[in-house]
């Protein structure tokens, strides 16, 4: 079979050199050069960064991190278990053949494994995607062929070992799809077939950083051309809350919901009224971070839009901060923090889309404990002297100290984590972030609770949440509210 198998490899290989390939002289050559190293896929990357959105990110690095390991098994594994001699050339046209040739084992090709593994795990965040870089994953493929350097088998073997190194990354990191947060509990929304019935107010200011802003009516009506659409900045003519309130009271006459454009501040007084008022909200994500929305699992307006015009909703969990058991309080999606955390946030939302999520984590870690000094409350009734204290609504996943991601909106409990202070406290906490094991450091104390006190705060002190700031009011309570919101969501097949 061994002989077989080699003879028909060597058989197709003669076929293909010997036969008259048009158009493909100009352009395979060139082609097969291009993907040295990789550098075809990493200049493709490179693009879908810096002109792609947040999905385009996201496919360009697990495309990056599959060919990594495809091209890390090929040359420490493959070539050096079957050293292969390349084919001879005496059938290739001189013009065809490369000016460099390579001198490794024929066996797999690193060309092909690398464009495999590049294009499955684009294709695995996005199967359109995929599906356009397939013709170019090919034709790499077949100029290894052409150009005299490879056999198929050589080019066979190696996209089966890169499709499975990118299967290999999707199971040590999921792809969205894989960890959208659970469809349930399901929750009764109206459809709104183009937006009919849908109030939205608009913040045209949230996540712009210069000077021109979107014409958000227009982005939404792009989308559900029967939508309402008010546009408010927050300006004294129209203040925010009070162009929620009329907007909720316009969705109650009409049977329908209420939208919001915006960050998750705009989103969170929108929960906030929508709740108040019993209506189902649509999130549209406009924010710079989009936190919520993205958790929950709408990138984009289409689909969001999409969601509202057939009526699939979840019912999510919100949680309160108050000062007192008869005040109202006020409500987070996200998160709330007492001491550094928000600065920490912020230098690691900085750097993460230039050096990657766990460095910028590190870096945000350093600088903050760096500059920080610790401060004493009572968590639980326990004096401690913490630098952060972060509460999440819902259980976050990530860094022990930075959480970055919600896999599921209704789990009913607070995601407590404190970074304590104390004698080598940075060193200590900085030591395990660099050794990806902050959970595991003593200096992070973590619990999931339905329900917390804060208390020595000072009457001053300042506490942040979902990006806003407010005064502590010295004793606070936290504690959780059981799908409380209805919020538009696609729901899985």
């Amino acid at each position: 079979m061994r002989t077989l198998l080699s003879r028909l490899d060597r058989r197709t290989f003669h076929l293909i050199a010997t036969r008259e390939w048009p158009g493909a002289q100009r352009v395979l050559p060139r082609l097969t050069r291009s993907a040295d190293h990789g550098l075809l896929w990493f200049g493709l990357a490179a693009g879908a960064v810096a002109l792609g959105g947040r999905p385009a990110r996201r496919a360009a690095l697990r495309g990056v991190a599959s060919l990594a390991v495809a091209s890390a098994t090929v040359n420490t594994l493959g070539k050096r278990s079957v050293r292969r001699q390349r084919p001879l050339l005496d059938a290739v046209p001189v013009i065809r053949q490369l000016t460099r040739q390579p001198f490794t084992s024929s066996f797999p090709s690193g060309h092909a494994a690398s464009a495999a593994a590049f294009t499955t795990g684009v294709f695995f965040e996005n199967k359109w995607w995929g599906l356009a870089l397939a013709p170019v994953a090919v034709s790499v493929a077949f100029s290894r062929i052409y150009t005299g350097v490879h056999y198929p088998g050589d080019v066979l073997a190696g996209a089966a070992l890169g499709a499975g190194a990118a299967f290999a990354v999707r199971g040590l990191v999921p792809t969205r799809a894989q960890l959208a947060p659970p469809a349930r509990p399901r929750a009764e929304a109206p459809a709104l077939p183009g937006g009919r019935g849908l109030v939205v107010v608009a913040n045209p200011g949230s996540g712009q950083r210069t000077g021109q802003r979107p014409d958000r009516a227009a982005e939404v009506h792009a989308v559900l051309p029967e939508a309402e659409v008010v546009v408010c900045d927050g300006s004294e003519q129209l203040p925010l809350d009070e162009a929620l309130e009329a907007a909720a009271e316009r969705a109650r006459e009409l049977g329908g919901a209420l939208g919001v454009v915006g960050g998750d501040g705009t989103v969170n007084a929108a929960a906030t009224v929508a709740v108040r008022h019993g209506l189902p909200l649509a999130v549209l994500p406009g924010g710079t971070a989009n936190h919520f929305a993205y958790d929950l699992g709408i990138e984009s307006f289409a689909e969001a839009a999409r969601a509202v015009q057939s009526g699939e909703a979840v019912a999510v969990d919100l949680a309160r901060f108050r000062t007192g058991p008869h005040r109202e309080g006020r409500y987070f999606l996200n998160t709330f923090s007492v001491g550094v955390y928000p600065e920490l946030v912020r230098i690691r939302e900085h750097w993460a889309g230039r050096i990657g999520a766990w460095p910028a984590g590190v870096l945000a870690a350093w600088e903050v404990l760096r500059s920080a000094e610790p401060m004493s409350v009572r968590i639980g009734g326990e004096r401690r002297s913490v630098w952060l204290l972060f509460v999440g609504n819902c259980q976050y996943r990530g860094l022990g100290f930075a959480p970055v991601r919600r896999h599921d909106l209704a789990d009913g409990v607070l995601d407590v984590r404190v970074v304590h202070g104390g004698r080598l406290a940075r060193t200590r906490l900085l030591a395990a972030a660099l050794m990806g094991t902050p959970r595991r450091s003593p200096v992070l104390g973590e619990a999931r609770l339905p329900r917390l006190r804060i208390g020595g705060l000072g009457e001053t002190a300042a506490v942040a949440y979902d990006g806003e700031v407010a005064m502590s009011g010295g004793e606070l309570t936290l504690e959780k509210e059981r799908e409380a919101l209805t919020v538009y969501r696609l729901l899985p097949d």
